[in-house]
């Protein structure tokens, strides 16, 4: 998976690449999938919901550019594969899931993976986690239609946010969002995306 495809288009960072080689995907999905839990490709995870592919979920940490010191928040906990990603790389992950049943899953399934800086709170991510804030990483993993304001005040200074921004399931495109030591936000567009879209 991460040689085939991951490195080979373009994944570059070190710490990123470990923490893909390291975490069991197919301990994510459910047993049926299993067998093609390493394809390039999403899968249903249950609720309407899906695990990204794993050249996504390597994109966008690597934009992250995450160090052990930082805090970051989730939006979309789905069963967990990119919290555990994340906390391989950062002090603490505190992760957001709107679905109640997809939340505790979650909740249960890193716990028992021994994923102890994680922290997953049922709640509607659209308006971030005040309760933390400010983040210094901030990754969205479902698509709302605008950038949330919220997320942005959250966003600490010199802090980054990535997220997928669409009207719709077939028009999306990553954003990234950067917030200088001022206070300043710039918005970059990068490549078109499909992701299930965020509940407001």
């Amino acid at each position: 998976m991460v040689e085939d495809q991951i490195k080979r288009r373009g994944v570059t960072d070190k710490n990123v690449l470990h923490a893909m080689e390291t975490v069991p995907r197919h301990l994510f999905v459910d047993e049926k999938e299993q067998r093609i839990a390493y394809y390039d490709s999403p899968l249903p995870i249950g609720e309407g919901q899906t695990i990204s592919q794993p050249y996504i979920v390597a994109f966008m940490t690597e934009f992250l550019e995450l160090n052990p010191n930082h805090k970051v928040l989730e939006i979309g906990t789905g069963c967990g594969y990119q919290s555990a990603i994340l906390s391989l790389l950062a002090k603490k992950v505190v992760s957001i899931e709107y679905v109640e049943k997809l939340a505790n899953s979650a909740k249960r399934r890193l716990i028992e993976m021994g994923y102890s800086n994680i922290h997953v709170h049922y709640a509607n991510g659209y308006f971030g986690w005040t309760a933390d804030a400010p983040y210094d990483r901030i990754i969205c993993t479902a698509a709302p239609t605008k950038i949330p304001e919220k997320l942005i005040e959250q966003l600490s200074p010199n802090g980054i946010m990535i997220l997928p921004v669409g009207v719709n399931p077939f028009n999306q495109s990553l954003y990234i969002i950067k917030k200088d030591l001022q206070g300043k936000v710039s918005k970059e567009r990068s490549l078109g995306v499909r992701f299930v879209p965020m509940i407001k």
